[in-house]
């Protein structure tokens, strides 16, 4: 029928802000994508570099790119900047993808896309993700558990699934509040909520390569970050096994978070890679 604008199947979300060195390679790797039913919402959350610019160039190459510039900066509280492109967005799937890194899988969508239209009952799919450094070195790479009777009984210990690996059902995320009024980890959160009415799955493929830095959310806030997750995880505690566990395996995350700076940025990538090598 004339005048129906088709709805694409998926929608990828990607916050971003001051990343006018690295942001275009996000984008890329989307656009690379050997599935191409999609919308790309960028939220821009008042950047201040030549990131507008590069942005706006962007979304004249290509009209599936969506470009949103809020006019105050909500840092490091990314929750309401996603929810605000939940509601914006038109696909039955949610992709998410961080403006510093990139897909490494050309076929990572279509490879997700098939197995949730073939598998109604799982809400969220990911995968393993390649760590390198801000000169792109490989670091370490790691796997998350695979079948959901193994994600959960990790999901209390750690995040059951990286971020910007991530597709999982638009309507599922609506149906649990979406992301949650956290600061820190609302990932974490949304999955164990997702988990109480659907099933979890993790590719065994590396889909994402991330820059780990001095700059990222998860290390520069690292003491609020930690105290968080043990808020996030008692509020689960009666929904995924081994609670007393996750909660003291966090608490000594969290105290060492007291640590000098100097010390934590010798020990961060070690501790990092074997936190995700076990869990």
């Amino acid at each position: 029928m004339s005048g129906i604008v088709k709805r694409p199947l998926v929608s990828v979300l990607m916050p971003t802000f001051n990343r006018a060195g690295c942001v275009s390679k996000a984008i890329e790797s989307v656009i690379a994508q050997s599935f191409r039913d999609w919308e790309f919402i960028i939220i821009d959350d008042a950047s201040t570099d030549e990131t507008p610019a590069i942005l706006k160039t962007w979304r004249g190459k290509d009209q599936r790119i969506i470009y949103i510039k809020n006019k105050e900066n909500s840092q490091p509280d990314i929750s309401k900047i996603l929810n605000q492109g939940l509601a914006l967005a038109k696909g039955k799937y949610i992709a998410r993808i961080d403006d510093d890194d990139w897909w490494r899988n050309s076929d990572k969508l279509k490879t997700q896309v098939d197995f949730l239209e073939a598998n109604p009952d799982y809400v969220v799919c990911g995968g393993g993700m390649i760590v390198v450094d801000s000169q792109g070195l490989e670091l370490f790479r790691y796997l998350k558990p695979e079948s959901d009777s193994d994600i959960r009984k990790t999901a209390l210990l750690a995040n059951p699934f990286s971020h910007t690996t991530v597709v999982f059902l638009k309507e599922a995320a609506e149906k649990v509040g979406g992301y949650g009024d956290w600061q820190y980890a609302e990932d974490w959160d949304l999955w164990l909520k997702l988990g109480k009415i659907g099933k979890f799955y993790n590719f065994p493929e590396y889909f994402t390569t991330y820059i780990m830095s001095g700059g990222n959310k998860s290390f520069i806030y690292q003491r609020p970050h930690s105290k968080m997750i043990l808020e996030i995880i008692k509020k689960h505690r009666f929904d995924y096994p081994r609670f007393y566990f996750g909660y003291y395996f966090n608490l000594g995350q969290y105290l060492y978070s007291f640590l000098p700076l100097i010390l934590r940025k010798g020990l961060h990538p070690t501790l990092s890679y074997l936190k995700r090598s076990l869990f």
